[in-house]
């Protein structure tokens, strides 16, 4: 072991006297030019050129190009990774929302045209079922005004959920949402609601928030829907606070 410690030892005395040497020549010839009166453009690429040579034999420093390489690679990655990290949830839920998945109710304003606003009335009425659920964080009573209510494809509704809030101080709370079953999500259009979006009530104060919606006429031609008569809508209200970056966020149960 200790002999290929001297030898490596011995290959980097001589690289750095390499270098060294290099530099000496550099600058003597250099100094030549000056004292000779011949230096100019051409005796300038030459020496860049003299000096670049010895940055590439410079086996360090080509290990330093490198290393400033993978580094510039690495930060790109991170910076594009943190960006996507923030730009994830709204994205996905734009996603969810314009599609209907994962039980998500649509969005989409393109849905909202007057003939599909028309009731299907030679189809069955579907039962739509409301629940309400909070977080532990949060100290707010919030319940479904009506439990359940029956509507025709194409026709619009309107829900409400009340909210109080019980603790002696004001709170903020936001709203999550889904659809069950799952699938049926893509035909369930909500006009206005209260989801994602800032609910911040008074101690003691109790609001009452509306829930405009209607089911795709399109539920009743998918065979898929066949077996589904009982569309559920649940609701869940979490304790919400802003972030360093002004964004508003759930606040974890502790």
């Amino acid at each position: 072991m200790w002999f290929f410690k001297v030898q490596r030892n011995i290959q980097t005395l001589r690289l750095h006297n390499f270098i060294i040497t290099n530099k000496l020549i550099t600058n003597k010839l250099k100094s030549s030019l000056i004292k000779n009166g011949k230096y100019g453009s051409n005796s300038t690429i030459i020496l860049r050129n003299l000096t670049t040579s010895n940055r590439r034999s410079n086996p360090y420093q080509k290990r330093i190009d490198r290393n400033k390489s993978f580094l510039m690679y690495t930060i790109a990655v991170l910076v594009f990774g943190v960006g996507f990290t923030y730009a994830s949830v709204p994205l996905y839920r734009m996603f969810c929302q314009t599609t209907g998945f994962s039980g998500t109710p649509n969005t989409d304003i393109s849905k909202f045209s007057p003939k599909r606003l028309i009731p299907a009335k030679e189809s069955r009425r579907i039962k739509i079922h409301f629940n309400a659920d909070t977080s532990l964080a949060l100290d707010w009573s919030f319940v479904p005004q009506q439990r359940e209510v029956y509507v025709l494809p194409g026709e619009t509704a309107l829900a409400f959920y009340t909210a109080t809030n019980k603790s002696n101080q004001d709170i903020i709370g936001l709203a999550t949402y889904n659809v069950t079953p799952y699938n049926a999500g893509q035909y369930f259009n909500k006009i206005q609601c209260f989801c994602f979006e800032e609910q911040k009530l008074q101690a003691g104060e109790a609001v009452d928030m509306p829930v405009f919606f209607f089911i795709d006429p399109e539920f009743a031609e998918d065979p898929l829907m066949k077996d589904i008569d009982t569309v559920t809508l649940s609701y869940t209200f979490f304790k919400a606070k802003y972030d360093d970056n002004g964004t508003l966020i759930p606040v974890p149960t502790t």
